[in-house]
Parts: structure tokens; C-alpha cells; sequence
């Protein structure tokens, strides 16, 4: 009993939270996955919460708050790359001032913008790109060895996005209600955009499946993740994502030796997907405009059902697909005869293409003539809105092009500033449509900025791609250098980091699917989309040479830079008898903040001043939040007849936003209220005399004029107004009646 008594009693284990649990389970697999999932929630989040409309004040919030964040995260990972990397060559940092640049260019275009308030926010978006491009240059400083997160991160996006898409199909009442278009299209409005999404996500998913090593269960989801994008990027009806993805995918195909595990891959969740479409393209509700919202829930719900049972199936063959590439092994002979197969297989399509071509009604040549034709006018209504789409030939782009050319003409050497595109193209307009974007980088670069836009862009690819080349260790591209990439077979060893390299090819599909697409539509603009892209552009530039990485200072050698130098006193032996005197937190830090300024002045500066860019990148870009704010209390004031304090919130925001006609207009509002009308039509002539190029501020001071009885001043803005939008709808009939009335 007393042995009983005395024995220990065994600890109680206390219950873990979730999210210890979550932790415990990410070490054990590992730290990319950690990385991964991290990296890969926060791009998730920018997806959900930002959007692509960046002028519009409803998403002025959003947006801004995330381009800080973004600022911020990206200051961050700079100063730990400053603390803890080794010293060594600054790669990528070519790349990295080029685009600061860019940022700069943006902003010095704000005085001679056509619409400065827009290239305001133009100027903190490029801002935010550039923090997201110097983010992803420093984690492959500070973790060279986590690519594979990197990669990882981007194929839990794109899957969560396009699933999220699908699932608006599926609930269309709850998740979508206001979509009328056939179109995928959240969560961001815009349907291209969930196309290129799916699209960065193929590389990276066949990657996934191909990969040698990894856990089984990885390689296995990747086939269902591969079945659920080429569900969503065809259902988007994205013929441009359709035409990057291939881009992006044949560059994957071309530079990593693991094409036949790819090509199985890639094949098998393919045609789980291409199943499920071939039955949503025989249901109306799935993929017809104009439907009911009954009918698309009825519809929606089987359509559910059918994507359950391809993601169970497409699991199955997964989990056999990775059994059987561990399993099976061809030999070099055997892998030659595939690969020739593969080969030939692709070189039938062009082929059948042609022939299908000669035998039709207009001979080849006529044909080629004729989708030439459709693909560059400017009288096109943009292939429709139904899956009909995907095999037209017709697009609207041609005339945005041909409007952004004409605007980037008219100022050749520093363009319209940044988003000007919007404004300037209405002079140049044929019809009631336009446009705020030019659906093309390059069009509208060089609308926007001219030929100094264009010339740094040029210089900024230019130095991106040295980059890369230096990080794949690239040379010519011959065929024998690409056959010495092809051997993978079980008796030949991989090339020295074959697994990396083929990671880091991974990286650089996403990247060009991303700018291929980027060349043909105005998916940069949406945050959601481009910034996964810089964060894999930017680790490509910064990782430098595979076999040389800069990587983490040893903690030795870090302490070594504290110790005393040429026989001088220790700076321990210095600050040692002050740091036990001194007992409060605050000394001590200070103390040890001198102490590294002290042992490493050059870092210190180089962290005081990145932290001091990044504070004022950020208060930068909280201005016009700022100045939104106080126009949105001026009108809670007006609602509630204090004119008083409404006028002063008006003001208020014109000082925080000097370039925006917002607070100017509300003044004119508030004057017309209080029935001063002298005051009211000085606010319209300080909105002119801001934005003396914008043919809104015309057109509102014209109709005041109209309205308040003096036709003589109301011709003279609206004719103005009709010079720079001459196909205004809105115009005539108020110009018809100012001159009836002289």
C-alpha cells in the first residue's frame, strides 16, 4: 500500500487546439508544406477579397488594404534577407531596379496624366507588383531549398479558385446570384481571369504528379486537381487562357525531363475533365446565357453531382497512375519509343488541322485569309458569350488595340500617364462601347506611357530573362543539349539538381503562361491573378545559379561579425557591465540595435531604409482611401442638412487627393443644395481646369449650364465634350436643346 502510495502519479496530457494539431501535422510532413500552405492561404485570401476594379470606389477598401499588406509582407522578407543571408551577389537585383522603375515612371505620370487621379492608383498597384516581385526575391535568398512550397502554393490557389467557380455553377442562387453570362466567372467578375487562373495551375499540377520522390498522396491528388482545372478553364470560355495554358504547358513539356509521368498525368485528369464538360456542353442551363435561375439551381445541382464523381474517380486513378510510375520502369529504348509516339501524336494535330482546312469551301489560303480577318477587326462583337465561343475566331480586341496605338501616337514619347487608356481612347472611339483597359500589356504600356514605357518594359524583360538563364544554368538551346535533359531512365543517374531544376521549370511556365496572356487581355490588373506570377518571377531572378545558392548566413559566422577586430575590445566586454546595470527592456533593446549598427553599419542602413521605403509606399498608397473616406462622410453630412460640416470633409479630401474631381463634384453638390450657384459652377470649372482632358468634366458643367439657363456656355462644353468622346450617346440631345434655346 505505501508503495502504492508514493507511487507518481502520471501527468495529465492537456487536449491541443486545432491549430497546434494542424502545426504538428505540417512538421511532420514537412516545411514545404508548411511554406506551402501558408503562402498559398494568404494567396487564396488576396484572391477572395481584392478585385480588379481598380478605379472603382466599392473595391477602393479592399484594395488598398492588401496593396499595404503586400508592401509590408514583402518589407519584411527584405530586412530578414538582409539579416540572416549570407553576403554574396545580389541576384536579380538588375530585374528587381527595372521594375522600380516601372513604379517611378508610374508616378512622375500622374503630371502629365489625362486622368491623375487613376494613375494614382495605377502607381500604387505597380507599387504593390513590385513589392510581391522583391518578396519573392528575397524567400529565395532566405530559403533557396523551399521551391517546391512556392510551387505548392500555387496549385492549392488555383484548385481552390476554380473550384470555388465551379461551385457558383453549382449554387448559382447563393453564390452568384447576379451572373446572367453562361461564363465562370467568380470570384472575380471577370471570366478570363478564372480561365488564367486554372491555367497557372496545369504546369504545376502535372508537375506535381510527375514529380519522383514526394508522398504518394500528393501525386495522387494532383490528377483530380489537373481534372478540376481543365473543367473550369474551359467552362470560362477563355480562348486565351486556353491559348496560354498550351504555351505554358509545352514549355514544361520541352525543358523537364519527366514529360512520359507527366504526359500520364496530364492525360488522365484531361479526360476526367473533358468528360464532365462534354456533359455540361449538352446541358443548356450549364452553359447557355439567359437562363432562368430556377433552371440553372436544377441544373446546377446534377452538375455537382457529376463533378463529386469525377474528383472519387479521377482520386482512384490517381492513387494507380503513381503506383504505376513508381512501379514500372521502361528502359531507355522503351521511353524512346514513347516519347516518339507522344511526338508524332502532337504533330498529327497541325497536320489534321491543315488538311481540314485545304478541303474547306475557301481552300487554305481563304481561310487563313478570313480567320486572320475576324481575328484583327475592329467591328467584331466578341465571339458571344456561349460555348459557341471557343471556336470563333471573332474578338473585340482589335479595336481596343487600334485605340490604344492611336492614343500611345498622339504621344508618342510619354503616352496618356497611367491608366489614361480609358479617358484618351474615347476621342478615338467608333462606337458606344469602350473600354478602361486596352487588353494588352503592351498596347497599353504604350498608351499609357509611351515609348519610355515601352523601352523599360523591354529592359525589364530583357534583364528578367538573363536571370532566369543564370538560374537554369541554360546555354544554347541545341538538341543535344535537350536530349542530355531527356535522360531519366532507371540506370542513368539525373543530372546534378534535376529534381530543382525541373521545379524551377515549373516556375517558369507559370510565369509565361501568365505573360503570354498578359499580351492579349488586361488580367495583370487583378491582383488576384498577377501576383502569384511575381512571386514566382521574382524567385526565379533572385535564386542565382543552382549550383551556388546564397542562402543563410551560418550562425557563426554571424556572431563573428560582433567580435572584436585588429585586437580592439570586445564589444561584449564593452557593453557588458552596462547591459547588467541597465534593467529596463527598453535600454536593453536600444543597446542591442547599437550594438548591430556598431559590428554592421552597412546592414543596418540597408534595413533602416528598406523599412523606411516600405512606410512610405504605404502611406502613399493609403491617400486615396483616405480621401474616399472623407468624401463618403461629406455625404452623411449633406444626408443629414449639416452643409457646414459636409463642406468641410469636401475639402479635406481635395487636400489628401489633389488630382481627384471626386471632392470637387461633391462641392458642387453641396453649393447647388444651399442654392449658391456662383460657388456651384466655380467647383465645375475647378473640375475642368483639373482634368481639362476628361470629357466628363465637360460634360457636367455643360448640363449645370443647361440647366441653370445660360446655353451660350453650355454649346461651348458640351461641343468640347463631343471633340474628346465624339461618339457620346449622352451629348446630342442636351446640345440639341442649349442651341434651341439661344
Amino acid at each position: 500500500m505505501s508503495s502504492l502510495a508514493t507511487a507518481p502519479s502520471r501527468p495529465r496530457l492537456r487536449p491541443r487546439s486545432p491549430a497546434a494539431r494542424v502545426g504538428e501535422a505540417a512538421r511532420r510532413i514537412g516545411p514545404d508544406f508548411g511554406l506551402g500552405l501558408t503562402l498559398g492561404g494568404a494567396l487564396c485570401a488576396l484572391a477572395f477579397l481584392t478585385t480588379g476594379g481598380t478605379t472603382d470606389g466599392t473595391n477602393l477598401g479592399p484594395n488598398t488594404w492588401a496593396q499595404i499588406a503586400l508592401v509590408l509582407i514583402a518589407a519584411g522578407l527584405g530586412i530578414a534577407a538582409v539579416r540572416v543571408c549570407a553576403s554574396g551577389r545580389a541576384w536579380g537585383a538588375t530585374s528587381l531596379g527595372l521594375f522600380a522603375a516601372l513604379a517611378a515612371l508610374t508616378l512622375l505620370s500622374i503630371s502629365w496624366s489625362v486622368q491623375p487621379a487613376n494613375s494614382w492608383l495605377d502607381t500604387n498597384l505597380t507599387l504593390s507588383y513590385l513589392a510581391a516581385f522583391a518578396g519573392g526575391l528575397a524567400l529565395a535568398r532566405i530559403a533557396p531549398e523551399r521551391w517546391a512550397a512556392i510551387i505548392g502554393a500555387v496549385v492549392l490557389l488555383t484548385v481552390v479558385v476554380s473550384g470555388y467557380a465551379l461551385l457558383a455553377k453549382v449554387f448559382p442562387a447563393t453564390l452568384n446570384p447576379d451572373q446572367t453570362v453562361a461564363r465562370l466567372s467568380a470570384p472575380f467578375g471577370y471570366w478570363n481571369a478564372v480561365g488564367l487562373m486554372a491555367g497557372l495551375g496545369l504546369p504545376a499540377s502535372v508537375w506535381l504528379g510527375a514529380r519522383r520522390g514526394g508522398r504518394p498522396i500528393f501525386r495522387a491528388l494532383s490528377v483530380p486537381a489537373i481534372g478540376t482545372l481543365v473543367v473550369a478553364i474551359v467552362l470560362s470560355y477563355s480562348r486565351g487562357a486556353l491559348l496560354a495554358a498550351a504555351i505554358g504547358l509545352a514549355c514544361w513539356f520541352v525543358l523537364v525531363p519527366l514529360r512520359l509521368r507527366g504526359a500520364m498525368m496530364l492525360a488522365v485528369g484531361a479526360a476526367g475533365g473533358g468528360l464532365v464538360v462534354l456533359w455540361a456542353l449538352g446541358t443548356p442551363a450549364i452553359t447557355s446565357s439567359g437562363k432562368s435561375m430556377h433552371a440553372q439551381t436544377v441544373a446546377g445541382h446534377a452538375f455537382g453531382l457529376v463533378l463529386v464523381a469525377m474528383l472519387l474517380v479521377l482520386l482512384a486513378a490517381g492513387f494507380l497512375a503513381a503506383f504505376v510510375a513508381d512501379r514500372v520502369e521502361l528502359s531507355q529504348h522503351d521511353r524512346r519509343r514513347a516519347g516518339t509516339a507522344l511526338l508524332a501524336l502532337l504533330a498529327c494535330v497541325p497536320v489534321a488541322a491543315v488538311i481540314a482546312l485545304s478541303v474547306s469551301s475557301r481552300g487554305l489560303t481563304g481561310e487563313i485569309s478570313n480567320t486572320w480577318s475576324q481575328l484583327t477587326t475592329t467591328t467584331a462583337n466578341g465571339g458571344g458569350t456561349n460555348a459557341g465561343r471557343l471556336l470563333a475566331a471573332d474578338n473585340s480586341h482589335g479595336s481596343y488595340w487600334r485605340e490604344g496605338l492611336k492614343v500611345g501616337e498622339h504621344a508618342l514619347l510619354k503616352g496618356a500617364g497611367g491608366l489614361g487608356y480609358g479617358t484618351a481612347s474615347l476621342r478615338f472611339s467608333r462606337g458606344d462601347a469602350t473600354a478602361a483597359h486596352a487588353h494588352s500589356y503592351l498596347v497599353e504600356t504604350f498608351a499609357d506611357f509611351g515609348l519610355i514605357g515601352l523601352a523599360v518594359s523591354v529592359a525589364l524583360l530583357v534583364a528578367w530573362c538573363v536571370a532566369v538563364r543564370r538560374t537554369l544554368g541554360l546555354r544554347r538551346p541545341t538538341l543535344v543539349w535537350l536530349r542530355s535533359r531527356a535522360r531519366s531512365g532507371a540506370g542513368e543517374p539525373l543530372p546534378e539538381r534535376a529534381a530543382e531544376q525541373a521545379g524551377i521549370v515549373t516556375l517558369l511556365a507559370v510565369v509565361v503562361t501568365f505573360g503570354v496572356h498578359s499580351a492579349i487581355d488586361w488580367t495583370w490588373f487583378i491582383p488576384g491573378v498577377a501576383v502569384p506570377a511575381l512571386v514566382c518571377a521574382g524567385w526565379l531572378a533572385g535564386r542565382g545559379p543552382l549550383a551556388d545558392p546564397v542562402g543563410r548566413a551560418r550562425r557563426r559566422d554571424r556572431e563573428a561579425e560582433h567580435e572584436p577586430r585588429d585586437g580592439a575590445p570586445s564589444r561584449r566586454q564593452i557593453l557588458g557591465p552596462l547591459r547588467r546595470t541597465v534593467a529596463s527592456g527598453t535600454l536593453r533593446m536600444t543597446t542591442a540595435t547599437y550594438r548591430a549598427f556598431i559590428a554592421a553599419p552597412g546592414r543596418a542602413a540597408t534595413i533602416a531604409s528598406i523599412a523606411a521605403i516600405a512606410l512610405m509606399c504605404a502611406w502613399t498608397i493609403w491617400q486615396p482611401l483616405r480621401s474616399a473616406n472623407a468624401d463618403a462622410a461629406a455625404l452623411v453630412a449633406l444626408s443629414a442638412d449639416h452643409t457646414g460640416a459636409a463642406l468641410a470633409d469636401v475639402r479635406s479630401a481635395a487636400v489628401i487627393d489633389p488630382f481627384s474631381t471626386q471632392p470637387l463634384l461633391y462641392e458642387w453638390q453641396i453649393y447647388s443644395f444651399e442654392g449658391d450657384t456662383a460657388s456651384a459652377r466655380a467647383a465645375l470649372e475647378a473640375d475642368v481646369a483639373l482634368q481639362p482632358a476628361n470629357p466628363d468634366t465637360w460634360l457636367g458643367l455643360g448640363e449645370y449650364d443647361a440647366d441653370i439657363g445660360k446655353p451660350r456656355e453650355a454649346i461651348a462644353a458640351l461641343e468640347a465634350e463631343l471633340y474628346l468622346f465624339p461618339t457620346d450617346p449622352n451629348t446630342a440631345s442636351v446640345l440639341a436643346q442649349a442651341r434651341a434655346e439661344l
